[in-house]
């Protein structure tokens, strides 16, 4: 049986699939995302990571240098591919 889930090829993939599945819905810790990225199979470096959740611009971040905590700015919205009301044909 094929899964549907989609695999991160890079710290910053990681992260974003992570905010899809509201991971970052409450303050989180860099262990905590460490922990979640190897649940999913995902070990990037130490440095990649932190390179990733320092430029993602859907978290926000507190706290001091070594112990930075990290949330969404916003919940994820998923893009629809096709407006519900515009099918092929053109107008009705």
């Amino acid at each position: 049986m094929a899964s549907k889930r989609r695999v991160a090829k890079t710290a910053t993939e990681g992260l974003k699939l992570l905010w899809e599945d509201n991971f970052f819905g409450a303050w989180r810790k860099k262990d905590a995302v460490v922990d979640e990225l190897a649940k999913r199979e995902n070990h990037f470096s130490d440095a990649e990571l932190g390179m990733a959740l320092m430029r993602a611009d859907h978290l926000t971040r507190r706290g001091r240098r070594g112990s930075y905590e990290y949330i969404q700015k916003y919940p994820f919205v998923p893009e629809a591919s096709e407006a519900p009301n515009s099918k092929k044909g053109g107008k009705s």
